[in-house]
């Protein structure tokens, strides 16, 4: 399949591409409403398709680098899951103590580009832990749509559990510093920010990628540094920073956000095409910047 980028696209189609992915319309009505950009022979299942995740582009790290060691592990759970599955990467060559990043995904499970962010921390010299939401209903089924029904399906509060508890898991690693960033995408944008609120005294420092925001007055319970990184296209969850930063800087937190340019929702997912590879770039080495900074 030929790489498209987001520009070869119009702009509503792609705002259209969000409200399916996030469950607000169905895919008929995805269908029904794309029809009109289905021009020169393409149909609107095709557009589809074309819009879609395809994961033989999620390796920026392979599985058997041997630079790193993953391995998946399960984790106790006792308010959410009960037992928890996760993805786990760190250098191959550590001995000592590492400080250790928890990997939050989107709204469809431990999918291949998340458990390829898991590698590139652990490549750059992190204990990562990537837990699969879906682990109660059988994992990630293999395709995001499943994936995204199945997410659904769980209570939401209980998975919050499931990722307060993988925090937890992580600052009392044996291989752990006790120091625990949290960086997520999407769903897990906003489960990064609701564990900073959650539990204050574990989170060390947290990296929310397009992530929706807590409520206001739970604020200034938030001890760790933030990193937050927003999307200029995307107008659903940027709707919400203005009252998020006002909030901010009225608690005294610590904070840098960034707005990257004509850069859509999901610009960091390397597997469609709202992947923005500069904006992408940017943001990473600005997250690994951050993460060395507060976790060292």
């Amino acid at each position: 399949m030929n790489r498209k980028q987001a520009s070869d696209f119009d702009q509503e189609l792609l705002d259209l591409y969000d409200d399916y992915a996030h469950n607000r319309i169905t895919r008929r009505d995805f269908l029904d409403r794309a029809a009109k950009f289905a021009t020169g022979g393409m149909t609107a299942a095709a557009l589809l398709a074309s819009l879609s995740p395809e994961y033989a582009w999620a390796q920026q790290v392979a599985k058997d680098d041997p630079s790193i060691k993953t391995d998946y592990v399960e984790y106790d759970s006792p308010k959410g899951a009960g037992k928890m599955k996760a993805y786990v990467a760190r250098p191959a060559d550590s001995s000592g103590k590492l400080p250790t990043v928890l990997v939050i995904h989107e709204n469809r499970g431990l999918n291949p580009y998340i458990e390829d962010v898991v590698r590139r921390l652990g490549a750059a010299g992190f204990l990562a832990l990537g837990p699969d939401a879906l682990t109660p209903l059988g994992g990630y089924p293999g395709n995001d749509d499943e994936g995204r029904a199945m997410q659904r399906k769980r209570d939401a509060a209980k998975m919050t559990e499931d990722f307060i508890a993988a925090a937890q898991f992580l600052k009392s690693h044996d291989a752990s510093t006790g120091k625990v960033g949290v960086v997520g995408f999407c769903f897990g944008g906003g489960m990064t920010n609701t564990l900073a609120v959650r539990i204050p005294d574990v989170v060390t420092a947290a990296v929310p990628f397009y992530g929706s925001q807590p409520a206001t007055d739970d604020v200034p319970k938030i001890k760790a540094p933030l990193l937050l990184h927003y999307a200029e296209l995307d107008r659903r969850i940027n709707a919400g920073w203005p009252a998020y930063e006002e909030a901010l800087k009225a608690a005294g937190a610590k904070y840098t956000a960034h707005m990257y340019e004509g850069a859509n929702h999901g610009f960091h997912n390397d597997t469609t095409p709202r992947y923005d590879e500069q904006a992408a770039k940017l943001a990473w080495e600005r997250t690994l910047e951050f993460f060395n900074a507060n976790l060292s």
